[in-house]
């Protein structure tokens, strides 16, 4: 199954770049083994519209075109379930059991999602009651994936 990650914003370069970027890399070398493949980063501009559900409908029909046509969207949204780390990696499992080929994490932009990706999205999430920047939540996904990926592969590098 191929993971992607669809964002507002663009990453500067920095140390929030190269955090990503390090557990993009353990995601592909551990995801491999797991079939798992990615993960595929699509950034997209936010948007300056004035009215803020303009913003968002424009951000959504952008995230939609780079989620690509068959791909199954989980939105991160702060009016998401929460899950534990075990929780997200069944979660990660049974996607890949139903035979889904592309699996897309949405991370929105200051004003949230739109009505456009929220009605494709199969499922919403959070990373906790705090609100992150784009930056940070992509870093924080990207190591829940890796942690998901190496909870389905017995790899000690989680500890209950």
């Amino acid at each position: 199954m191929r993971l992607a990650i669809l964002a507002v914003g663009r990453m500067k370069s920095g140390p929030e770049q190269l955090l990503y970027d390090r557990y993009a890399d353990r995601i592909s070398k551990t995801g491999k083994a797991m079939h798992f493949m990615g993960p595929d980063l699509h950034e997209v501009t936010e948007s300056r519209a004035q009215d803020t559900q303009k913003r968002k409908s424009e951000e959504a029909e952008q995230l939609l075109r780079q989620s690509g046509e068959g791909t199954r969207i989980i939105l991160l949204d702060e009016r998401g379930k929460d899950l534990s780390s075990q929780a997200f990696a069944t979660l990660l499992k049974d996607e890949q059991d139903m035979g889904t080929q592309k699996l897309a994490f949405a991370i929105g932009g200051p004003d949230g999602h739109g009505v456009e990706l929220a009605n494709r999205a199969v499922r919403k999430i959070r990373l906790g009651a705090m609100t992150w920047p784009h930056q940070i939540a992509r870093i924080l996904l990207a190591e829940q994936l890796y942690r998901g990926i190496t909870i389905l592969a017995g790899h000690p590098y989680h500890r209950d």
